[in-house]
């Protein structure tokens, strides 16, 4: 869904595009606000999975390319993290929140403020303008061949159908955005085993520091406090520091080297504190992200930020799905009471080594922000048809 929702975002922009999943995300949330009885907590559930199909990844998705729309290359990767940051912020306070308000009173505040959310979209959010200067939102069901066009009524609608279909983009399109540049499948390929590695991290931590340490949720949730804490600072103060001094390549392949560090010293955990110091790692994993952002935004142009950013996060859910069948199993059978071998933390070092291939592919990565045209199927006009309607139909 995130290369379809971003390629729509390219055409009809990203207000129109972000309105659809930020709202339909405010309904499971109002399901459980309004009871908690175990009819509710299903029928939450049923529809959590429906919408999260929509809106599950899209409204970061939408944010980032807007992120691009807006800002200049040169100050990208800074404003990226900035947006990671913030979003670091937003789990860190609602954590808190959770802490200190009741159950009941913590679906109906999410509720609202996700509410809120959509309003403040609605209402502040404005579309880049084209250099028409007109914005580049356009209705999304817009005839796209007028009656007035010199073709033929049946010729008109089957070739508005072609044209139509070719805003879905199709499985030989994402294969051709992947080849249009080698920086871009590079990225992609880090973005996967990276995804592999961080959902890997999240399905195997808890059950490892519960089965090691005898860790409660408690611990644990104070551990996610720590860590988000750290990300936040570390992308709202040190990543606009260093980004204009330092390469975002070199700003990745650092943070990916730490993140395996930390698997690693996780993997030998010797004492209940080594989780709570590996946090400090932290600090510079959480740049990642906004590097491998900005370097996919830099390989196409203004008008195709949405599909790129849409092609990058559909591969890092990829490797978020499959994870947890790969890490979860492995988990289990190292903490079990007759594993294969004496050494409880093995499956989180084979995730350390997933982030070792994502270090070792950024270092393939070169400087190059060229922009390339996606290349997009051409539609073949009849030899009646006149030559500016051909034109208009391209």
């Amino acid at each position: 869904m995130m290369p379809l929702i971003g390629n729509l975002s390219d055409r009809y922009g990203r207000k129109a595009l972000l309105t659809f999943p930020i709202t339909i995300s405010i309904i499971p949330l109002a399901t459980l606000a309004y009871s908690r009885s175990t009819e509710f907590f299903y029928a939450y559930y049923i529809l959590r999975t429906l919408t999260a199909m929509l809106s599950e990844g899209s409204t970061n998705c939408l944010a980032l390319a807007y992120v691009a729309d807006n800002i200049s290359e040169s100050k990208r990767t800074s404003a990226f993290g900035i947006l990671a940051g913030v979003g670091s912020a937003a789990f860190v306070f609602g954590t808190l929140a959770a802490r200190f308000l009741s159950t009941a009173l913590a679906f109906q505040v999410a509720a609202v403020l996700s509410m809120v959310a959509a309003v403040y979209m609605r209402v502040f959010l404005k579309d880049k303008l084209s250099e028409t200067g007109h914005l580049l939102a356009q209705p999304i069901l817009k005839q796209i061949v007028s009656n007035d066009d010199e073709v033929g009524d049946g010729e008109s609608c089957v070739l508005t159908n072609k044209v139509a279909f070719k805003a879905f983009p199709s499985v030989g399109d994402l294969v051709s955005l992947l080849r249009t540049s080698v920086t871009f499948s590079q990225a992609a390929i880090v973005t996967f085993f990276n995804s592999l590695a961080e959902g890997g991290l999240q399905a195997a931590m808890m059950y490892y520091l519960k089965a090691r340490f005898q860790f409660s949720k408690n611990q644990y949730a104070d551990l996610m406090l720590i860590v988000g804490l750290a990300g936040m600072l570390s992308q709202l103060v040190l990543m606009p520091l260093l980004a204009p001094f330092v390469a975002e390549q070199k700003l990745l392949s650092l943070g990916l080297l730490v993140g395996c560090a930390n698997t690693v010293v996780l993997s030998v955990a010797w004492s209940n504190w080594v989780p709570y110091a590996t946090a400090v790692f932290t600090v510079v994993v959480v740049l990642v992200t906004p590097c491998l952002r900005s370097i996919a935004s830099k390989q196409v142009g203004s008008s195709e930020q949405g599909k790129a950013q849409g092609c990058l996060s559909g591969i890092g859910s990829i490797g978020s799905i499959i994870s947890p069948l790969l890490f979860s199993p492995l988990t289990a059978m190292f903490l079990s009471e007759k594993p294969p071998f004496d050494f409880p933390g093995f499956s989180i070092l084979c995730i350390g080594f997933m982030t070792m291939i994502a270090f070792i592919q950024s270092l393939m990565i070169t400087a190059d922000h060229h922009h390339h045209q996606i290349p997009t199927h051409k539609i073949d006009c009849s030899d009646r048809l006149e030559a500016s309607s051909c034109d208009h139909l391209r």
